[in-house]
């Protein structure tokens, strides 16, 4: 069983009656945060949900009202994902990403393929940002690992992530809505 990483903190600001900020929440976002049986370790925390664009400032919270890998139509969507090592063994390794992409990212275009069973596509620009450990990067014709402070730009191609280091991996996403 892979361990744990403690759960997300989540710092929202807001402006009081007066105009003056300050934080309006601080904690660990629990509500928000899913994990998917077939996969121990593998934890996605939506932080933040915006719908339209301009996004309007004073919106209320919607991160745990959304659902799937795809940011709301003309929105953004903030996420962490918990990547734990990934099998070594083909068909575990085949079982675990189908875990995850039927119980949460039901509305992805998922391709698996010889290169990854992870292999899918969304119609946004992502910006993936390895906040700890480290993270293959799968395209159609090659790999790149990732490692902290790393950022890929993803606009849209096929692609997987392949945690190959031996121990958890934690990446923060930014999906905004895109178009073909």
């Amino acid at each position: 069983m892979t361990d744990q990483l403690p759960p997300v903190r989540r710092l929202v600001s807001g402006d009081n009656a007066a105009g003056r900020s300050s934080i309006v929440d601080d904690g660990p976002a629990l509500e928000s945060s899913r994990t998917v049986p077939g996969r121990p370790g593998y934890r996605v925390t939506n932080l933040w949900t915006t719908l339209g664009t301009p996004a309007p400032i004073g919106q209320p919270d919607r991160a745990a009202e959304h659902q799937g890998i795809a940011p709301p139509p003309n929105g953004t969507v903030i996420r962490v994902i918990d990547i734990p090592p990934e099998s070594s063994d083909p068909e575990e390794r085949k079982r675990q990403v189908s875990a995850s992409f039927s119980h949460m990212f039901t509305d992805a275009d998922h391709r698996p393929d010889q290169r990854h069973p992870g292999m899918h596509r969304t119609d946004s620009v992502d910006y993936a940002i390895v906040l700890m450990g480290e993270l293959v990067a799968i395209m159609d014709d090659d790999e790149t690992v990732m490692r902290a402070g790393d950022i890929l730009i993803q606009r849209g191609t096929n692609h997987a992530w392949a945690n190959r280091s031996g121990k958890m991996c934690r990446i923060a996403f930014v999906l905004i809505d895109g178009k073909r």
